[in-house]
């Protein structure tokens, strides 16, 4: 490139900032703001570092112009880039503070070291544009599969080269006790692409659920045309999947259609994860139907549902449970995080135990709290009472619909339950100021009386202790109330809401 700059410009210049552009895959104007940084720095070698001097190329005739510019001001602190206004005005009277007084200065004649430098710039500016470029093209890409070729292999990370493009396949983003070697030809799936000053860092999975899932898209027509939907995808990768699949077609069936004429659509998707079995589910909008297909093969005698936890106790027969919980609990799992609920597996007779020991639990709960004889109680519990708080505060005429119970009697087990309660705070109020609880934790929204006692009891009496905890932490701790990970989760958010307000205040000042 050093001809370029023996001459004060031409169209041949033009004509090299094109060719650079259409091999490197850049804009002309790219190249052509590279050249004029490096005939820039090239004058301000020749002319002084402390000059302000600018390079321009006519976009049409390819001619350079040097110039230096002086910025007009009132006092002056750096005499080599500024100048006072009598003094500008002494060359253009129309000049005015702020202004710039430019002077043309004459062609360089580049010597061997300036033109070497001025082309080590223009690599360096069209290098940099190209790695932009590719940041541009591949950030708009995440999500998609990609094919390449392995390029290289450091501490089992593998390198994938796309086109201009390099992607990073870590090792535990591959499926394990795959190997590859230079050479071999690989897909993936881009999950992140960052822009570091190497260039784009472009992230690809094969063990990613998403992996599988576009996959999939691209083995069956019917999801990459919307008309099949893929619901969700859980994966042990080089193991065993589950994917959940549905249509609003009534005429389509969703699982023939992914597992194809004969399974060659899903044995293509299994060839590429290196023998990975897969389980196709019809997905449903009832839970519990959804977490038994997902639970196949085994078969499923009951379900309890509770809604309100997030949690499922599936039934199984005694010659079921091994199938149903599956080997090292992967068929169980599987359908867990398919499902996004907590699955429970009991073979009958242990849900029968559980049965019978929470009616005895509840019996006497409301024995004791609504000092009544154990046939009101197990009546109260067959018609659905869990709580003391249901019956305080259910309309008195449902409970006076059970059978065998007067409108009298209604009102009386309601007085009674809300009588327990004022005396159950009264005593948890007294307790929590035995425990010197902190007002904070009090006023804790999520949280009643009766958990920050629990909490108080150990050793959790500030704020700041309960948002100190991770999940799992606070889980632990309160082993009967039956939190989900999620409801554990979003307690300690709440517990440390104050830190991040803390923190913002602190940016606003």
């Amino acid at each position: 490139m050093t001809e370029i700059y023996t001459s004060p410009g031409s169209r041949e210049l033009l004509l090299v900032a094109e060719t650079v552009a259409r091999e490197k895959s850049i804009e002309k104007d790219q190249v052509l703001e590279a050249m004029e940084q490096a005939i820039q720095k090239a004058g301000r070698s020749k002319y002084g570092y402390e000059h302000d001097i600018r390079a321009t190329i006519d976009r049409k005739t390819g001619e350079i112009t040097l110039m230096r510019y002086r910025e007009i001001v009132e006092e002056i602190e750096n005499p080599f880039t500024q100048l006072t206004l009598a003094e500008a005005h002494a060359v253009d009277p129309a000049l005015k503070i702020g202004d710039f007084l430019t002077e043309v200065l004459p062609p360089i004649d580049f010597g061997r070291v300036a033109a070497q430098t001025a082309k080590q710039v223009i690599f360096q500016k069209v290098r940099d544009a190209e790695r932009f470029r590719q940041y541009q093209e591949y950030k708009d890409r995440i999500g998609d599969i990609v094919n390449g070729i392995v390029k290289r292999i450091e501490f089992g990370n593998v390198f994938i080269e796309l086109g201009k493009a390099e992607a990073l396949l870590r090792r535990d983003e591959m499926i394990p006790r795959e190997n590859f070697r230079v050479g071999d030809r690989v897909r993936a799936y881009i999950y992140d692409v960052r822009e570091e000053p190497r260039g784009a860092q472009i992230f690809v999975s094969r063990s990613s659920p998403e992996f599988m899932a576009k996959l999939f898209m691209q083995e069956v027509p019917e999801i990459y045309d919307g008309i099949i939907e893929i619901k969700s995808v859980a994966r042990d990768p080089g193991s065993r999947a589950k994917i959940a699949v549905t249509t609003s077609d009534p005429s389509i069936d969703p699982v023939g259609a992914c597992v194809g004429m004969r399974g060659s659509r899903v044995q293509a998707v299994v060839a590429e994860l290196q023998g990975e079995k897969i389980d196709i589910i019809p997905w449903s909008g009832n839970p519990a139907t959804f977490i038994v297909n997902a639970l196949a093969p085994a078969e499923v005698a009951k379900v309890v549902v509770d809604e309100e936890s997030q949690r499922i106790d599936v039934v199984v027969p005694e010659d079921q449970l091994s199938l149903a919980i599956g080997r090292r609990g992967q068929n169980v799992r599987l359908a867990s995080i398919l499902s996004g609920w907590k699955i429970d597996i009991l073979t009958e007779d242990q849900e029968s135990e559980r049965r019978n020991e929470e009616v005895k639990t509840r019996s006497k709960l409301f024995v004791e709290a609504l000092d009544v004889d154990e046939m009101i109680a197990h009546l109260l519990i067959n018609e659905g009472f869990t709580k003391v708080e249901e019956v305080a505060y259910i309309d008195v005429a449902e409970i006076a619909s059970i059978e065998g119970f007067d409108q009298d009697l209604a009102m009386e087990l309601q007085n009674r339950a809300k009588s327990y309660l004022d005396a159950q705070e009264q005593h948890l109020t007294k307790r929590l100021k035995e425990l010197k609880v902190a007002k904070d934790l009090q006023s804790l929204a999520g949280l009643d009386l009766n958990l920050i006692v629990k909490l108080a009891e150990k050793g959790i009496k500030k704020l700041d202790d309960l948002a100190d905890l991770a999940g799992d932490e606070l889980l632990e701790l309160l082993p009967q109330e039956r939190l989900t990970e999620e409801q554990a989760q979003n307690i300690i958010m709440a517990a440390r809401a104050h830190w991040f307000e803390a923190e913002d205040k602190s940016t606003d000042n």
